[in-house]
């Protein structure tokens, strides 16, 4: 039986399962009529809020990516070293209790059209702008350092993505190690 949901509601309720659709399948693989059909609702409607399948998967990638960066907004107040660790503390927990999101948001990329690279790269931009004001609290920022810091947001989506396939190590174990290579990256001792 189908349940009459206010407009957001519903919004929300079609982002959600199909967040969690695409995160366990390939774009390829994921179909309209079965988002509609688990909503309970008809094709129709859910194009009625997202005209196409893209759209709609470019709302769940920047919806993942903005939940991510509210999450993880850095306290000026704390010392810089303190701010990274507490960043990616909620960062590590944001990925380990919302798996879906976290694998949306950095598998979005592979053979992804420009608007979801866009997305990412705002991603991407808006946490380097952050730990470089950061950092210039310690050192210098170069253009060096600029790119070290986007090798490491790499680095970092790509071990968090390993450690949620496979979690040889604890979550502290993983911050601890994130924390000494941006420091090694960028040549800082904290």
């Amino acid at each position: 039986m189908r349940t009459r949901l206010s407009t957001e509601r519903r919004r929300e309720q079609l982002l959600a399962i199909g967040a969690g659709l695409f995160a366990k399948r390939p774009y390829d693989e994921v179909w309209i009529d079965e988002v509609a059909e688990i909503a309970q609702v008809s094709r129709g409607l859910l194009y009625h809020y997202f005209p196409t399948k893209k759209d709609f998967f470019a709302e769940i990638v920047r919806g993942q990516r903005d939940q991510l960066l509210e999450m993880s907004a850095p306290d000026p107040a704390l010392p810089v070293t303190e701010q990274l660790r507490a960043g990616l503390d909620v960062y590590l927990e944001f990925a380990r209790t919302h798996p879906d999101g976290y694998r949306i948001v950095h598998r979005a990329t592979g053979g992804a059209d420009g608007e979801i690279r866009e997305i990412r790269e705002a991603g991407m931009t808006a946490n380097a702008d952050r730990i470089l004001a950061a950092l210039g609290e310690l050192t210098t920022v170069t253009e060096t350092t600029r790119v070290a810091v986007r090798g490491w947001l790499t680095f970092v989506a790509t071990v968090i993505l390993d450690w949620l396939d496979q979690p040889k190590i604890t979550q502290d174990e993983l911050r601890d190690l994130c924390v000494r290579t941006l420091f090694a990256a960028v040549g800082v001792t904290p």
